[in-house]
């Protein structure tokens, strides 16, 4: 029997190339998407994926301030979930029988310092008139060089909830799609009550936290590149290979991958190896059979 993988699927292998996020052409992204997964699952490997869904939050959000003075918008964490069940139908009725969405709780602290000073961007472009009266509805606004937009809180995840489910469904024989955008951020009420909150979780450190919960030995998180890079967009960009922890966390300090970018994946390749995987892989969506097998991609191993 194969290896137990979680994959995490960028916000690319849902949209078209230049980011269209319509009906058509995202039904088109997960087909091919599914097609590069189907040959891991061909070789007999059990695959859990996970997604990204930033494209599809934007639109709902979209819909909702469009129509705020007609019905009253839904909360950031309802927009997560239905988007988890939307990509989700999409990856099974692309790989066909014995596949399973999990709608996925992502456990976050109240007391997070991300929810004092919100600064994850969602959501389109508006005038300052729109983002005023976007916030007399309770919403953080902020200005950028194209115009305001909305920010929200990204607290640390603290545990996936729905793991178990996850862990039951593929001791079953699925493949399971779960914790997509990084999960549907909840908080613990003092009575032990679960409700949900309006953040977004970063889908790299949320994938690594699952990966670990259902003992995955390999983490995998396809980008648009076939390695992670140093100098990326410079003039000497150089790929990276095979790498030890102690390694890539000096080259991490030192600056080298984007906090909007390949930081949060380096982060999380680093977090999974550390906590016990066997290892993570940071390579492009056409290339993870070859990645798994350790002949291309960001190898990411324990190391001394």
């Amino acid at each position: 029997m194969g290896e137990r993988l979680l994959i995490a699927l960028g916000g690319n292998a849902m949209t078209a190339p230049d980011g269209s996020a319509a009906p058509d052409h995202q039904r088109a992204a997960v087909e091919e998407a599914m097609r590069h997964v189907r040959t891991l699952l061909e070789a007999g490997h059990r695959v859990i994926l996970t997604h990204g869904n930033g494209p599809q939050v934007g639109n709902l959000l979209l819909k909702n301030q469009l129509a705020a003075a007609v019905v009253p918008p839904v909360p950031l964490d309802w927009c997560g979930a239905q988007t988890q069940a939307t990509i989700g139908t999409l990856i099974m009725n692309a790989l066909g029988p014995r596949v399973a969405t999990v709608v996925t709780r992502t456990l976050v602290d109240p007391a997070d310092p991300g929810f004092a000073e919100p600064v994850k961007p969602i959501g389109r472009y508006f005038t300052e008139d729109e983002a005023r009266r976007f916030e007399k509805l309770g919403q953080t606004w902020r200005r950028f060089t194209r115009g305001w937009r909305r920010v929200v809180a990204s607290p640390e995840p603290l545990e996936i909830l729905d793991a178990g489910a996850v862990t039951t469904l593929m001791d079953a024989g699925f493949t399971v799609v779960a914790a997509g955008g990084g999960g549907v951020p909840v908080v613990r009420q003092p009575g032990g009550a679960l409700t949900g909150v309006e953040a977004v979780i970063d889908k790299d450190l949320a994938a690594a936290l699952l990966a670990r919960a259902v003992r995955a030995k390999v983490l995998i998180i396809a980008t648009d590149v076939p390695h992670a890079m140093i100098g990326y967009g410079g003039p000497d960009p150089r790929p990276i290979g095979r790498i030890s922890v102690p390694e890539l966390r000096v080259l991490h300090a030192a600056g080298h991958f984007a906090g909007g970018s390949m930081g949060p994946k380096v982060e999380a390749a680093l977090r999974f190896v550390a906590a016990g995987g066997e290892r993570a892989v940071i390579t492009s969506l056409p290339e993870i059979a070859a990645a798994l097998d350790g002949d291309v991609g960001t190898q990411v191993e324990k190391g001394q």
